[in-house]
């Protein structure tokens, strides 16, 4: 099978229509991109890596799932102006059309993305499973971006391909070795936090380790006075390095969530961190310039109890857009 021509599809969204006194997200959208335009927002529905990684898969219906509830919410009515102004920016590219080969999809999502990096536009990408990272991460480096990676995940993602017929194949688990490696050296760091100790392999503790790399596990987050864990604190603080500046791309795994938030995800997590902490982290990634990419990955609505875990993504979203509002 060949791949498509054209590398995405409008976003289908199924949400009832909003009378003009109560807009909803999906009113307030820029409609096509242009020179005003400052945040662009993809979908990745692809989860072959969860197959191949052995998850549930499911991840590939995410994106549509995502938007539904999140282009129904309304602005923060006490930030509406900013909001409002912030939302007409953003234009929605649609859903990357896969073409059946994961590892020819996440080249193509970068090739998609690139120039919009490469423009100063700030991107959302709607995963998918985790497998979407390293697709992002290709954007960064097509755009000759040097990136820090930040990761908010129950598992650190770092290890080997598997091979499959004879020949290694990406997956699920394997994004962000494959960035760290990446010939173009466009990975200058890698941390993540929120890991569970019984969901990480020493090997690959110590790989990461052996690299440079931080990794910070959910007991060992820092807490305030009401036992909130505050993700981003125990990360080290992305700069600039000796040769020039260093861009942030942040990676959301649902499956760090608890899993009584977030149970429809390849992975839940039973000792997951709790929701105020992540909705704190998605509005500090969204407020901090630096951040100039977010994915948010695994949430797998044929497991999504309620519907609870595409509407937590959605929300994830909105508070991401809200810190962007603030900043400007």
């Amino acid at each position: 099978m060949s791949p498509p021509n054209e590398p995405f599809r409008p976003a289908v969204v199924d949400r009832p229509a909003s009378p003009p006194d109560d807009p909803r997200l999906g009113d307030l959208l820029g409609r096509s991109v242009d020179g005003a335009t400052s945040l662009v927002i993809a979908g990745f529905p692809v989860d072959d890596g969860v197959r191949r990684n052995g998850g549930r898969p499911g991840a590939a219906e995410a994106p549509a799932e995502i938007r539904r509830w999140l282009l129904r919410m309304t602005v923060d009515p006490r930030l509406a102006t900013a909001m409002t102004a912030c939302l007409a920016r953003v234009v929605d590219l649609g859903d990357l059309l896969p073409s059946g080969s994961l590892e020819r999809d996440q080249e193509r999502l970068g090739e998609a993305i690139a120039p919009h990096l490469a423009a100063g536009r700030r991107v959302i990408v709607l995963g998918g499973g985790h497998e979407t990272a390293f697709g992002t991460f290709l954007g960064h480096a097509g755009a000759r971006r040097r990136v820090f990676i930040a990761n908010l995940d129950a598992h650190p993602d770092v290890r080997p391909l598997r091979v499959i017929d004879g020949r290694p194949q990406a997956h699920s688990g394997s994004p962000f070795r494959q960035a760290i490696e990446h010939g173009a050296g466009a990975c200058v760091g890698y941390a993540v936090a929120g890991l569970q100790p019984q969901a990480v392999a020493a090997e690959h503790l110590a790989w990461m380790r052996e690299r440079g790399a931080t990794a910070v596990f959910a007991d060992e987050l820092p807490r305030d006075e009401h036992g909130r864990s505050d993700l981003l604190s125990a990360l080290p603080p992305w700069s600039a390095g000796p040769r020039g500046r260093v861009e942030v791309m942040a990676s959301l795994d649902l499956d760090a969530v608890a899993a009584q938030a977030a149970p429809g995800v390849s992975a839940p997590s039973v000792a997951g961190v709790c929701v105020a902490s992540w909705l704190s982290a998605a509005e500090q990634l969204g407020g901090d310039a630096r951040v100039r990419s977010l994915d948010l990955v695994e949430c797998s609505p044929p497991h999504d109890e309620g519907g609870r875990t595409a509407r937590l993504a959605a929300l994830t979203l909105w508070r991401f857009l809200r810190g962007a509002a603030r900043m400007t």
